[in-house]
């Protein structure tokens, strides 16, 4: 549907190709913060001769943050033609390999509530066929700018699923917790010798 062209951030035009990356702090985030509930398990299984060997559990941890990091490499790609999401060609394969939906067949926005009380909107393809609408990109305000443009949809409505004060708490909060690690870490070793 779109043509390849060299990769571009935040945004930005390529011709009337644009690409919307996940937000860079929503990023680094959820990288951090996996590293920060993960990286202290084979640490803690070796000081407590755990039945799970210590090479493993790290092992499986690393193949884990490969996978988040493919998954976070998730793109919306806007032009002209249609609107599509993927994902870097490496990780395709293990996930639902992204969607594509030309312009001409979007017949509208549908929001559904999510558990925890927010809304996520759908875009409504051929009936009954409905792409969940990427929240998390930066450049989502211009983003709705262009779906509005080549759709006639109004997108007045839609904000934000989590707002960037959100992630930069978690942020913080994150750090912290990396701190933490740094000392069980550092109590596991000594206990393990």
């Amino acid at each position: 549907m779109m043509p390849s062209t060299p990769r571009e951030e935040g945004g930005e035009n390529l011709g009337n190709r644009q690409v919307f990356p996940i937000a860079p702090l929503i990023r680094l985030t959820l990288l951090l913060l996996y590293l920060a509930l993960m990286a202290p398990l084979p640490f803690l299984a070796r000081a407590t001769q755990a039945a799970v060997s210590p090479g493993w559990l790290t092992l499986a941890i690393g193949l884990g943050w490969l996978g988040l990091y493919g998954a976070l490499g998730q793109r919306v790609e806007v032009d002209s033609q249609g609107i599509q999401v993927t994902y870097p060609r490496w990780i395709r394969g293990l996930l639902r390999g992204g969607w594509a939906l030309p312009w001409s067949e979007v017949k509208g926005l549908k929001p559904r509530s999510t558990g925890q009380g927010g809304l996520v909107y759908y875009l409504v393809g051929p009936s009954p066929q409905a792409y969940l609408l990427p929240m998390r990109v930066a450049g989502f305000a211009r983003l709705l700018g262009v779906i509005e443009r080549y759709t006639d949809l109004d997108t007045q409505a839609i904000k934000p699923l989590a707002q960037p004060w959100m992630y930069g708490l978690l942020l913080v909060l994150t750090l912290g917790l990396l701190l933490l690690d740094g000392w069980v870490i550092g109590t596991a070793l000594t206990l393990a010798s």
